[in-house]
């Protein structure tokens, strides 16, 4: 069973390669985005590269905002001009044939010859194999950026794992405070009626204090953040794209840590929910950059 990868859309990679006709240099930018957003600057003989890379791109990530540029430079020697000779010397009777009609002083020069289509044919490579080439440069390059991406999402797996590994004992913290925490708040509450029972009737005064219980009893809470830290640790070793539910994780895993904060009893509970809100937000921040 291959090891679950957490991908990260943070990265950069540069590749280059000299094939034959040229020397080729990849630079492909990642950063995030909720979808794969490919963008591409390619020179000129190139560009109809660009559904194909597109393609790659589609097979390999799934989110991210990526920036691809490919520089292109020929090697001494191999790309130059060639002289029509046949159609230079062509316009030069026609240009003599037309020195005699109109008379001295029209007569074209070289850089008029130069400029005539067809004169000066620049010397090219095979298209195919250049773009073959091309493709070839591209797919490292993106091999790289693959294992780029890999290394930062180890580094937030282990980020977030630490973190999921703080808030468990915060939670267990709570849930062992929470008898004590309701056995005081019910003796204050009794002091309280008591001193106004004379005014409530006693079935009354039962219903309001199992009320206040429930409403300040967090035991549903605190299993909840139990299953949600259980589901992050899920999520992270599964071998898919998990960024979009782990975004959801962090939502559920904050509105507990704010309803505990809500009902809290004592000011020990009240510091364990805050610890936990900024665990999780620790968490979503780096959560963005998940594939």
């Amino acid at each position: 069973m291959s090891q679950p990868i957490v991908f990260s859309m943070t990265a950069f990679a540069r590749a280059s390669s000299e094939q034959q006709g040229g020397r080729f240099t990849w630079e492909i930018r990642s950063v995030n985005s909720r979808y794969l957003e490919p963008h591409f600057r390619l020179p000129d003989a190139f560009r109809e590269l660009e559904p194909k890379l597109r393609e790659r791109l589609k097979q390999r990530l799934n989110r991210g905002k990526i920036e691809c540029a490919l520089r292109f430079q020929p090697l001494a020697g191999e790309a130059g001009l060639s002289v029509n000779t046949a159609l230079v010397e062509q316009l030069n009777r026609a240009a003599d044939q037309i020195h005699a009609i109109i008379g001295p002083g029209n007569a074209m020069n070289v850089l008029e010859l130069m400029q005539w289509p067809g004169v000066l044919d620049q010397q090219q490579h095979d298209s195919k194999a250049l773009q073959a080439a091309a493709l070839s440069a591209f797919d490292e390059a993106l091999d790289q950026l693959l294992a780029t991406r890999a290394r930062e999402g180890e580094a937030l797996t282990q980020m977030i794992e630490q973190r999921l590994s703080k808030m468990q004992p915060l939670v267990e913290q709570v849930r062992e405070q929470m008898p004590q925490a309701l056995q005081a708040q019910k003796q204050q509450l009794q002091a309280r009626l008591d001193e106004l029972q004379h005014q409530l009737q006693p079935e009354r005064l039962e219903q309001e204090m199992v009320l206040l219980a429930q409403k300040a009893d967090v035991a549903e809470e605190l299993d909840r953040l139990d299953t949600h830290i259980a589901e992050v640790r899920r999520i992270l070793a599964s071998n898919e794209p998990i960024g979009r539910r782990l975004d959801f994780m962090m939502q559920e895993l904050n509105r507990e840590a704010n309803t505990l904060s809500s009902k809290s009893l004592t000011a020990a509970i009240t510091q364990a929910a805050v610890d936990l809100k900024v665990l999780i937000e620790q968490m979503r921040e780096q959560v963005q950059n998940i594939e």
